[in-house]
């Protein structure tokens, strides 16, 4: 079967085509600018990248213009919508209603625009795209694949927050947490890799990138991660603030003159690692050379991520008595060694052992700890697209 996976942002779509027999990409490519003015980036298996402008007021007319590049008579990869057998979408809330994936109905999509005002910028978006792949493949099977299904195995400990326990009864206001594809594909990759059955294993799953998360998986199931009721708790991230005292923001709105939108538009988008870094940038290869020419807040700003990083990680040993293997995945985590190499330093009480040379690897799956290590430390690389074809396949 081919599973078309669509990941909608508020002016983006990506897609990628995928055999599940084989789980080869046949196609990928993302649609941009949607609603503005529209450009088209797509590549066939084995074939070159085409960029080509097209209007696109709406996700309709991206979705349309991914299917007439697909069923391209020249470069197309399909004859025809026929032969792709599902669909498979990214949804990012999911609240306390899915505990995991779904096949899309209209008592799902209903239930997905509850979830809106927990997700405010991602969840309108996926059902725009899940409502234009429905226009224009109708009878074709639909799938929601959750970013936060995988944590609602949570205990109350981990998820509940110290505030009055009504915001909970009214409001669902909880950790949540996010990035649970990544989370799932790379602990059960983990797995795998160390010849362990899935719930027999501890793994601490570092999800480095622009948006970054850690999540403790016990047994198979996740035990605590860490994002919260949004994407903005945890870790100093790309943009993000990450942990923060939360009466900074009574202290800087009265300085500043700020108001809600304007407080959280700083910790969303001026924070993290660009601004610490005074605004030098949120890409890590750009930190990295500054720190490496002696820009004092690039290093600060380096050193306070992989800081915040060992102290989720070490906190998450404690939560699950131990830990087998650590994973690092996305952009930072799978390419940067720098980072994984100043994580580790702090970690040497587990025993932890780094291989240099097999660290210096980049977007590789890779064991970068030594033989004699007590804790393995793996570069597993992740696939959110291929996670969520097959929870498609599996449901369809």
């Amino acid at each position: 079967m081919n599973v078309l996976v669509i990941n909608c942002g508020s002016s983006s779509l990506k897609f990628q085509l995928i055999n599940s027999e084989s789980e080869k990409v046949l196609a990928k490519g993302l649609c941009e600018r949607i609603g503005i003015d529209g450009r088209l980036t797509y590549q066939p298996e084995g074939g070159d990248k085409a960029v080509s402008d097209k209007a696109m007021p709406t996700h309709t007319e991206a979705i349309q213009f991914v299917i007439d590049a697909l069923t391209d008579a020249e470069t197309g990869v399909v004859k025809s919508l026929d032969e792709i057998g599902a669909v498979g979408h990214r949804v990012v809330h999911g609240g306390e209603k899915f505990a995991s994936s779904v096949v899309i109905t209209d008592e799902v999509k209903k239930a997905i625009e509850e979830c809106n005002d927990l997700a405010p910028l991602h969840n309108p978006a996926n059902l725009i795209g899940i409502n234009a792949c429905e226009k224009l493949m109708p009878g074709t099977p639909m799938v929601a694949v959750f970013d936060t299904a995988f944590h609602q195995t949570m205990p109350e400990k981990a998820y509940m927050y110290g505030l009055p326990y009504e915001y909970y009864d009214k409001y669902k206001v909880r950790r949540y947490g996010f990035h649970g594809t990544s989370h799932s594909f790379v602990s059960k990759r983990a797995a795998e890799l160390a010849g362990k059955p899935y719930d027999s294993m501890k793994t601490i799953v570092c999800h480095l990138g622009n948006g970054a998360s850690i999540c403790a998986v016990e047994n198979g199931k996740s035990v605590d991660t860490s994002m919260g009721l949004t994407p903005l708790e945890g870790l100093v991230m790309g943009t993000r603030s990450g942990d923060i005292d939360p009466a900074i923001l009574e202290f800087i709105a009265k300085k500043e003159n700020l108001d809600i939108a304007g407080l959280m538009n700083m910790l969303n988008k001026k924070s993290g690692v660009q601004g610490l870094s005074d605004g030098l940038s949120s890409d890590f290869r750009d930190l990295e050379e500054g720190a490496n020419n002696g820009n004092k807040c690039a290093a600060i700003a380096l050193s306070v991520f992989c800081y915040r990083v060992a102290k989720y990680v070490g906190s998450y040993v404690a939560a699950m008595n131990g830990v087998d293997m650590i994973a690092f995945t996305a952009g930072i985590g799978e390419n940067s060694g720098t980072v994984r190499a100043n994580v580790m330093e702090y970690l040497k009480y587990l025993g932890i052992e780094l291989d240099a040379e097999a660290n210096g690897k980049r977007g590789e799956e890779t064991l970068i700890s030594t033989p004699d290590s007590k804790v393995k430390v793996m570069v597993i690389p992740t696939n959110e697209e291929l996670a969520i074809a097959r929870e498609t396949v599996a449901l369809v």
